[in-house]
């Protein structure tokens, strides 16, 4: 879990993700911060991440800029001698950008099925 807690680490399993760097210091915890930058379907974007909730095998980040609020939820429970990974994304659009919704839809359900897939293969998780 110390690996899924540090949203740092969505280099290496977010698609699209060009740098996510902690805006804060210590332990990492409920309340930490992020600064993650992203190219999806050639648009950059950055967004604010904040860690709003840390159980044992549950973890959620909400991201935030002037035109989306995105979450990221992802579980990881032990069943047996497997592990199934849960990630569940969601993102809201404000503004004018809820225009683009129903276009950006099918995107952000490839990017999220892309970053399930990238956690699975790095965690050794299953379905």
């Amino acid at each position: 879990m110390n690996y899924l807690k540090d949203f740092a680490n969505a280099k290496e399993w977010g698609p699209g993700t060009q740098s996510c760097e902690r805006l804060d210091g210590g332990p990492v915890a409920v309340g930490s911060r992020w600064r993650n930058i992203s190219k999806i379907a050639g648009i950059e974007t950055e967004l604010i991440y904040e860690l709003t909730r840390l159980e044992p095998g549950h973890v959620v980040f909400v991201g935030r800029n002037d035109t989306a609020t995105s979450t990221d939820d992802i579980s990881l429970t032990a069943e047996g001698s497997a592990t199934t990974l849960s990630y569940h994304a969601t993102i809201e659009f404000h503004g004018a950008a809820k225009l683009a919704a129903p276009i950006a839809k099918a995107v952000f359900e490839k990017v999220g099925a892309d970053t399930e897939k990238s956690l699975k293969e790095i965690l050794g998780a299953s379905t």
